[in-house]
């Protein structure tokens, strides 16, 4: 007896959950159970200095803020956020360019550049925390240009937090680069060839087609890196754990300091600032992009 389509689709229909329930179990076990806890201790007097817990309401958040904590925090991740976003998307859409044609010198290249993505987060930390210390590899590399040139790259304020945001970068850029070249592959040929018939420069074929018909690449690569950086701990903690001072210190080492410390719902409360920033930035700007994609 044969079974037409329209008796799969009913059998397809009936028979999907069973397979989807563990996926499910998982995601309320581990993500949705978790989230909504510390929803909760986020707005209570939680440590681990008293034996009670109590709801005390917004008190966390403002006591972080009155400590300068929380803008801190905040100002440091959204100026890493930034300065790995924009360095990590413009390195890799070059390399993107420049590596866009397949062929065996290419696919060389492009595999080099992609191993520092399988490298751990806290291992690459610790690589680069030897290559820029003011004995490292760097500093002689620019003695031999600057003789005498000494510098602590991760021992200044502001030094710190970009150098810890271009290994971000520099760790994520093998994996955007791939994005773009694909994205450049999907253009068609024959409009880049028109273009240079029509007498358009390298420059303007770039601009007028590729950086446009791009779109759909930037929204996934800038939202992906942004939130990705919005969210930053391991590179941080292998390389400068939040100082000097606490010039790197990002809302995710700020989270980690307060639990260290035993202040449980001051942690909790950071981290649904995290929550909340990244929602707070990442549907708008996902918004914005899509919008973009639509009008070119």
């Amino acid at each position: 007896m044969s079974i037409g389509a329209s008796g799969v689709a009913r059998v397809g229909r009936r028979r999907w959950w069973p397979f989807a329930l563990p996926a499910f179990l998982l995601v309320f076990a581990f993500f949705l159970l978790p989230f909504l806890l510390n929803v909760r201790f986020a707005f209570t007097r939680w440590t681990g200095y008293v034996e009670d817990i109590g709801w005390n309401g917004l008190d966390n958040l403002r006591s972080m803020a009155e400590q300068g904590i929380l803008t801190g925090a905040l100002e440091a991740t959204l100026t890493y956020a930034v300065i790995a976003m924009v360095v990590q998307n413009a390195f890799s859409l070059s390399l993107a360019l420049a590596l866009q044609r397949s062929g065996r010198v290419n696919s060389a290249f492009r595999a080099v550049f992609f191993l520092p993505v399988l490298i751990a987060p806290v291992a690459a930390g610790y690589i680069w925390a030897a290559i820029v210390a003011p004995a490292g590899p760097l500093n002689r590399a620019i003695g031999l240009l600057v003789p005498g040139f000494d510098y602590a790259w991760l021992g200044h304020g502001f030094s710190a937090l970009a150098t810890t945001a271009f290994i971000d970068a520099w760790k994520w850029s093998g994996l955007t680069t791939l994005v773009y070249i694909a994205g450049l592959n999907a253009i068609p040929r024959s409009l880049i060839e028109s273009a240079t018939m029509d007498g358009a420069n390298a420059w303007q074929r770039f601009w007028r087609i590729r950086f446009r018909l791009l779109a759909p690449a930037f929204t996934f690569t800038i939202v992906v890196t942004l939130i990705g950086a919005l969210s930053a701990f391991d590179i941080i903690m292998a390389t400068t754990r939040g100082g000097p001072g606490d010039s790197t210190t990002v809302l995710n080492i700020a989270v980690f300091t307060q639990y260290g410390g035993g202040f449980f719902g001051t942690a909790s409360a950071l981290s649904l600032v995290v929550t909340a920033l990244v929602a707070g930035i990442a549907l708008p700007l996902i918004a914005f992009l899509r919008r973009r994609e639509i009008e070119v």
